[in-house]
């Protein structure tokens, strides 16, 4: 019985000689969330590490919290008459539906040390109390 094998090309003598340099690639990984909840607010903790607070977006539409960014990495190397360019992007977005019980004006978010924090307070729930009606 016969097994297949995959094999990767054999290196030819042209890339012995000719290295190619390494260029950024896009990342496209969601990071990861942790949420939490008190009695008070619920609290998202996105891991997000070497972004900055500017290439964040954060929107509420239609009780569904969107949280995204977007970085772009320029690189560029010229010695003589070789100029070398490089670039990437890094982008995500994590979407979230609120429960309706949310005060969405009043949501607020940090970024400290590659974490976004992103709080979202609640609204006091209040049961519909019973009413009695008259009988005429």
């Amino acid at each position: 019985m016969a097994t297949l094998v995959k094999y990767n090309r054999l290196p030819s003598l042209f890339d012995r000689l000719y290295t190619m340099p390494t260029v950024p690639q896009t990342r496209t990984t969601a990071p990861a969330v942790n949420i939490r909840e008190d009695e008070k607010a619920y609290h998202l903790e996105v891991a997000a590490p070497g972004y900055k607070k500017e290439e964040f977006s954060i929107n509420v539409l239609l009780n569904r919290l969107t949280i995204s960014a977007r970085q772009e990495e320029k690189k560029e190397e010229a010695s003589g008459t070789f100029t070398r360019r490089e670039f990437g992007f890094s982008s995500f977005e994590r979407s979230f539906q609120l429960p309706k019980h949310v005060n969405s004006d009043e949501i607020q978010a940090t970024y400290t040390d590659g974490i976004l924090t992103v709080t979202v307070p609640k609204v006091e729930v209040k049961q519909p109390e019973a009413k009695q009606i008259a009988i005429a």
